[in-house]
């Protein structure tokens, strides 16, 4: 998460990364890949000629294997296309704005298009009751950072997917709690 600041410093921005991230570039390209692959296979034993120059499918039976791997192949090109689709409208980017200048929070989404691809929250710093460190360790990490409101919602401001070093999270809830004036929990 990018940390901007302004001159007077009364404006923080922190920019959220979506779905252009290298981890989603290098998954995109791989299923594309594997996808061709495998479909091409299954079209070459139900043509009976070779489109990839260096397999031999000779032995490959269309079906039942050949369908099994045209239908694995279509699956594969299917999900990469969703996959591509979301790097490019960027799903889940945006950023958070803390103006203490206006004593506004904007929260800033794209989603997928469509009449509701743009998420925004406006909050007023006097709703904000605290800034919340979620952290949930074990086989899938959570490490969060929410905005909560006086009446008990929790906004989240960090981005879904790989989790933030511990230290990357402590440093940034606690400089935000701090700009905000507001008390931090969820650290001991």
């Amino acid at each position: 998460m990018a940390i901007q600041l302004n001159n007077q410093t009364n404006i923080r921005i922190d920019q959220v990364l979506g779905s252009r991230r290298l981890s989603n570039y290098w998954w995109a390209t791989v299923i594309l890949l594997g996808g061709l692959g495998f479909f091409l296979v299954g079209l070459s034993s139900y043509f009976q000629i070779e489109l990839l120059p260096w397999t031999n499918t000779s032995q490959l039976v269309f079906i039942p294997q050949g369908i099994v791997m045209t239908f694995y192949g279509t699956v594969a090109i299917l999900l990469s296309i969703f996959l591509w689709l979301t790097i490019i409208w960027n799903v889940g980017g945006g950023y958070n704005e803390f103006n203490n200048e206006s004593n506004t929070i904007t929260i800033f989404r794209l989603g997928f298009p469509g009449k509701n691809r743009i998420l925004k929250l406006k909050y007023n710093t006097s709703e904000v009751y605290s800034i919340k460190v979620s952290i949930q360790e074990g086989l899938t990490p959570k490490r969060e950072i929410y905005l909560k409101t006086k009446d008990k919602r929790e906004i989240p401001l960090t981005r879904v997917g790989q989790p933030l070093l511990l230290s990357d999270i402590e440093e940034q809830a606690t400089s935000l709690a701090q700009f905000l004036g507001v008390i931090l929990e969820g650290l001991e």
